[in-house]
């Protein structure tokens, strides 16, 4: 059965997300999850103050821009949060947004070697492994997390690219889809994902977005629409910036998730 999640956008102000998260708790909802777009709101702070304020909902970063971040810091933060909230961390990593890479002079020449080289690093790293890498862009020399988390998190890969999907296959444990892809997209994004797999299954999450006053059963479609294209989690969030995500994250718990049964 497909999950359903909300989205909290980072164009939401920062005061609304613990309101936000709390409703997401009290209504049920499995998964929320928050990205990092520059230059709006910390990924790992935002996950931290949702996980802070609620008990049981999955709280996802979807994604972190890895040229911004080294990649021992993203460690430590990442296996931090997993040892303090056990079992409800989903962390995302993708390449970010060129042009905004480039405004803080941190766009590299070549994202898919730097994103394979961070992928490999970051998952040896959580797993508490001591790393020694110099590649053409990671360098870590005998590194190793002190408090490296009981649990791994789970650790996916944004993109929709070919090739990006297949280093999520290889490398990680999911695929996040963004965009709003079509369903075509998704079923040929998952080819390319399950491709060097070995039958090891995955997640799949596909982020899309729908206008705030829309019906449970138009949504629910949508994401059964999605789940029949290979999709094993569906996050949404509202077309509108300005819109009242305390009720939006009832909505989805209440009236579209039962529907999806």
């Amino acid at each position: 059965m497909v999950t359903l999640a909300g989205i909290f956008p980072p164009m939401q102000p920062p005061e609304q997300i613990c309101p936000v998260a709390a409703a997401a708790e009290s209504a049920g909802l499995a998964q929320l999850w928050v990205w990092e777009d520059c230059f709006k709101e910390s990924g790992i702070a935002t996950a931290t103050a949702m996980l802070a304020t609620t008990s049981q909902v999955g709280i996802a970063i979807g994604l972190l821009p890895v040229p911004l971040r080294n990649v021992a810091l993203t460690a430590m933060e990442i296996a931090t949060l997993a040892r303090l909230f056990p079992g409800r961390l989903t962390a995302g990593i993708g390449h970010g947004v060129l042009d905004w890479m480039g405004q803080v002079g941190a766009r590299v020449e070549s994202p898919i070697t730097l994103l394979r080289e961070y992928t490999t690093a970051l998952s040896a790293l959580l797993s508490g492994e001591t790393v020694t890498v110099h590649g053409r862009y990671v360098h870590l020399d005998d590194v190793a997390l002190d408090w490296p988390p009981a649990a791994v998190p789970p650790l996916l890969v944004g993109g929709i690219r070919p090739r990006t999907v297949s280093l999520a296959g290889e490398l990680s444990d999911g695929v996040i889809i963004p965009s709003e892809p079509s369903t075509d997209e998704v079923r040929a994004a998952v080819g390319h994902f399950y491709a060097g797999r070995d039958g090891v299954p995955g997640e799949v999450v596909v982020f899309t977005s729908v206008p705030a006053d829309s019906k449970a059963r138009d949504v629910a479609a949508a994401v059964s629409d999605y789940a029949a294209a290979g999709a094993t989690h569906v996050a949404i969030r509202t077309d509108e910036d300005d819109a009242d995500l305390v009720r939006f994250v009832g909505f989805l718990a209440r009236e579209v998730n039962p529907m999806l049964s």
